[in-house]
């Protein structure tokens, strides 16, 4: 129930194929990270989800009916463009009045509240606002559509700090209440670090990692230590070695494995310093990239 399953899809755009034959299952409250670069087919694949592009190969389903032509879908998805638009002259009391006439589970209350958080002003026309302010104009209006799937295309970017860390708690907190299953694209790997729990690599079109975060996490180390008179080869012995570095008496290795295996195992050799340091996700992919034989910095960075 909830889960969305993209299924074959494709689109070219004259002589420019945008998405190459993705396929992808999204469990309902997940928070899906969808990490790429500018022209990776991240809006593309957004705009397909939310049924305004049909695919000229393939289908995405939700709980397994198409998006395509269906109101019944299509009223429980919103998408947050990158490139917010509103009315002409429009105010966000104006935009709230239109879609409670389109999304039977429209909560004005909510949208009240909302503007009060972030402090606008619902009578004042969207026009005269920032970008950043637009923005939080977009995530209001999203939020309080009530939405079952949320699909957010560059969402945080142009929001300040603080009102990034306001729009994802907000989000998480739809997740975890009501079971919302957002699905979050962006250029910036560390955007996405502290909200979701999956993440999927769009590049030329692709899908070309995709992985749980917590799995990912778990499988792989960066250790920090200093051996006595072992040399390199009897210390790295029966490791599964990612990176070693070297310098002076101090190692630096990252390594797959179960942390509690990896510690036993250097224990054996007594080392003098034995410390096991947390990974940001961008080394781990660069790591799981450079395994592939791909250079992460040439994909998204």
């Amino acid at each position: 129930m909830g889960t969305i399953n993209i299924n074959g899809v494709s689109k070219t755009f004259g002589d420019v194929k945008s998405l190459s034959f993705v396929t992808s299952e999204i469990k309902q409250g997940s928070i899906y990270g969808m990490i790429g670069s500018n022209g990776s087919g991240k809006s593309t694949l957004l705009r397909i989800m939310s049924g305004i592009f049909k695919p000229d190969t393939g289908e995405v389903l939700y709980s397994g009916m198409p998006v395509w032509e269906n109101n019944t879908i299509k009223n429980q998805i919103v998408y947050i463009s990158d490139e917010a638009y509103f009315h002409p002259h429009s105010t966000i009391e104006d935009m709230s009045g239109f879609l409670s006439r389109i999304y039977t589970n429209y909560d004005k209350t909510l949208c009240s509240r909302l503007c009060d958080d972030f402090s606008l002003d619902a009578r004042r026309r969207i026009n005269t606002f920032s970008k950043g302010m637009q923005k939080q104009a977009s995530v209001i209006l999203a939020l309080s559509c009530r939405p079952t799937y949320l699909l957010c295309d560059e969402t945080f970017d142009g929001l300040d700090p603080v009102m990034r860390q306001l729009v994802k708690g907000l989000i998480a907190a739809d997740v975890a209440e009501r079971g919302l299953t957002p699905v979050i694209a962006s250029h910036n790997l560390r955007e996405l670090e502290d909200i979701c729990d999956h993440i999927g690599l769009l590049h030329k079109g692709g899908i070309l990692f995709e992985r749980d975060i917590d799995d990912l996490k778990l499988n792989i180390h960066k250790i920090q230590a200093v051996f006595g008179t072992q040399n390199s080869e009897e210390i790295l012995s029966g490791l599964s070695i990612v990176t070693c570095n070297k310098r002076g008496s101090l190692y630096t290795i990252v390594a797959r494995g179960n942390e509690r295996e990896l510690t036993k195992h250097l224990n054996r050799l007594n080392p003098t310093f034995l410390e096991m340091i947390p990974l940001s996700l961008e080394e781990i992919f660069i790591s799981e990239m450079e395994d592939r034989g791909y250079d992460f910095s040439k994909i998204v960075l």
